[in-house]
């Protein structure tokens, strides 16, 4: 059986969405080939569920700040329950209309490429080939990396498609990484009452933002009691029972015991079984693309791929950019009238981030190290949030910290980072600072509103001597 359509996604995940939206708002025929749940890993297993669980953490940590209120302890059912609530409790039904009222047609399967323009998904009533008239986009995400570690794939260990959809707490918990999901998780979950124990082979938290944040994060963690311990690896790993306790040997020395281990380690690209053999790509590589999101190694230009897939940025937000672009590009070329403007620029000036801890870490743009590195001249100015106003107002002990990267040749923002309660609304307007590339002194004319944590934004100015 075969089918025939303009634009073939593979990959029915916010991004793989967006591809379709796009393209159908162009005037092309769609298909979006789904393996598991439409909506994808975002959706159902990572940035929503992981958020929900977060959500009443955040506010325990503002209502313990703020004189005159008082914390019942959390409900940990209700909390579980809202987190299947937020997921529609694993049914995409309300995702599959949204599709199809695109329209586009839903192909649940597995879906592989099967040479040029060639798409062979298995069903479970058989296999259908697909066939695009001008492009075949790639959106499968990417996927959890196990480190081969003796004795761990064997103890099954959590990863974030676990965690997120626990239907239980467990008493100990051993978190390994000190990544973004590492911290959420870690925090999440002993907010839930498990005893926690993150293990980092490196100097501190969130490695990859500016160290202050991985330190205000570590002071928040050791005063709620999660233990954390850095420049420790893990050598080995026992679990002789399944389910039962989980023995990690660490670099140390030390054994650690725990009734969960969650390894939270990186991300690889999903192209197992992708058939990108059968168009002449490596199979175990991100496919990488050019600014139109068009693979660069693949003849006559048909091939896509967007999202977590093409290596660019493993962030749902970024790659469901990536998607408008690509679907507008499509439907451009499929005219004949592209636009110069069509093409990710955002992913070169740096991509917004946000940790949902406590407190919330953020950031958008060039670290100071990253600044020097690219060869920038550089001038870095720091603030300490506590000293706003605004954010005495949000409670007592408010902790936080802002850092400016500026480049100095053409007084322009490169980076923008804030670490404190609620900082994560502070970030798009370090998102448009960053990317428009506004002037410092122009900057200085947007006012911000008395008495608001947002009042940072002066301060910094003003640090910077405007």
């Amino acid at each position: 059986m075969a089918d025939e359509f303009d634009v073939i996604v593979i990959g029915g995940g916010p991004t793989g969405e967006n591809v379709v939206d796009r393209a159908v708002r162009g005037g092309l025929t769609a298909a979006i080939v789904e393996e598991r749940l439409a909506g994808g890993e975002c959706s159902y297993w990572a940035c929503v569920p992981s958020k929900a669980l977060l959500r009443p953490i955040d506010l325990a940590g503002e209502v313990r700040r703020v004189p005159g209120l008082s914390l019942r302890p959390i409900d940990v059912a209700a909390v579980l329950a809202r987190r299947d609530e937020a997921v529609a409790n694993y049914d995409d039904s309300g995702q599959a209309r949204w599709i199809e009222g695109v329209p586009a047609e839903l192909v649940r399967g597995h879906g592989r490429l099967d040479g040029p323009r060639r798409v062979r998904v298995t069903t479970p009533e058989g296999e259908r080939v697909l066939t695009a008239h001008h492009a075949v986009v790639l959106a499968t995400g990417s996927v959890p990396v196990v480190p081969p570690v003796p004795g761990l794939a064997e103890a099954n260990p959590w990863t974030s498609h676990d965690v997120t959809a626990a239907k239980e707490i467990p008493e100990r918990l051993a978190v390994v990484g000190g990544g973004v999901v590492a911290c959420e998780m870690a925090q999440a979950m002993h907010g839930l009452g498990a005893q926690t124990t993150v293990l980092v082979r490196g100097d501190g938290l969130l490695g990859r933002m500016e160290p202050f944040a991985g330190e205000l994060l570590a002071e928040s963690f050791a005063e709620a009691g999660i233990d954390v311990r850095t420049r420790t690896g893990v050598v080995g790993v026992e679990r002789p029972e399944p389910g039962g306790k989980v023995t990690l040997h660490l670099s140390d020395g030390v054994p650690l015991e725990a009734d969960e281990v969650l390894i939270a380690t990186g991300r690889r690209a999903a192209t197992y079984d992708l058939g990108l053999d059968t168009v002449g790509l490596p199979p175990d590589a991100p496919v990488e693309v050019d600014d139109s999101l068009r693979a660069t190694a693949v003849a006559d230009g048909w091939l896509y791929a967007v999202g977590d897939v093409n290596g660019r940025v493993l962030l749902t937000h970024m790659g469901k950019y990536q998607a408008r672009v690509c679907g507008d590009v499509i439907a451009a070329r499929a005219r004949g009238d592209e636009l110069p403007g069509m093409r990710d620029l955002a992913g070169g000036y740096g991509s917004p981030q946000v940790v949902f801890t406590d407190p919330q870490v953020c950031a958008v743009g060039r670290t100071e190290r990253a600044a020097r590195d690219d060869g920038f001249n550089v001038r870095v100015v720091d603030y300490d949030m506590g000293a706003v106003t605004g954010a005495y107002l949000m409670g007592d002990g408010y902790r936080g910290k802002a850092r400016a990267v500026v480049d100095e040749d053409r007084k322009v923002l490169l980076g923008v980072t804030f670490a404190g309660p609620g900082a994560a609304e502070l970030l798009h307007a370090a998102t448009i600072a960053v990317t428009a590339e506004v002037p410092l002194d122009r900057l200085w004319h947007a006012v911000p509103s008395f008495p608001t944590v947002s009042e940072v934004w002066l301060r910094l100015l003003e640090t910077y001597g405007l």
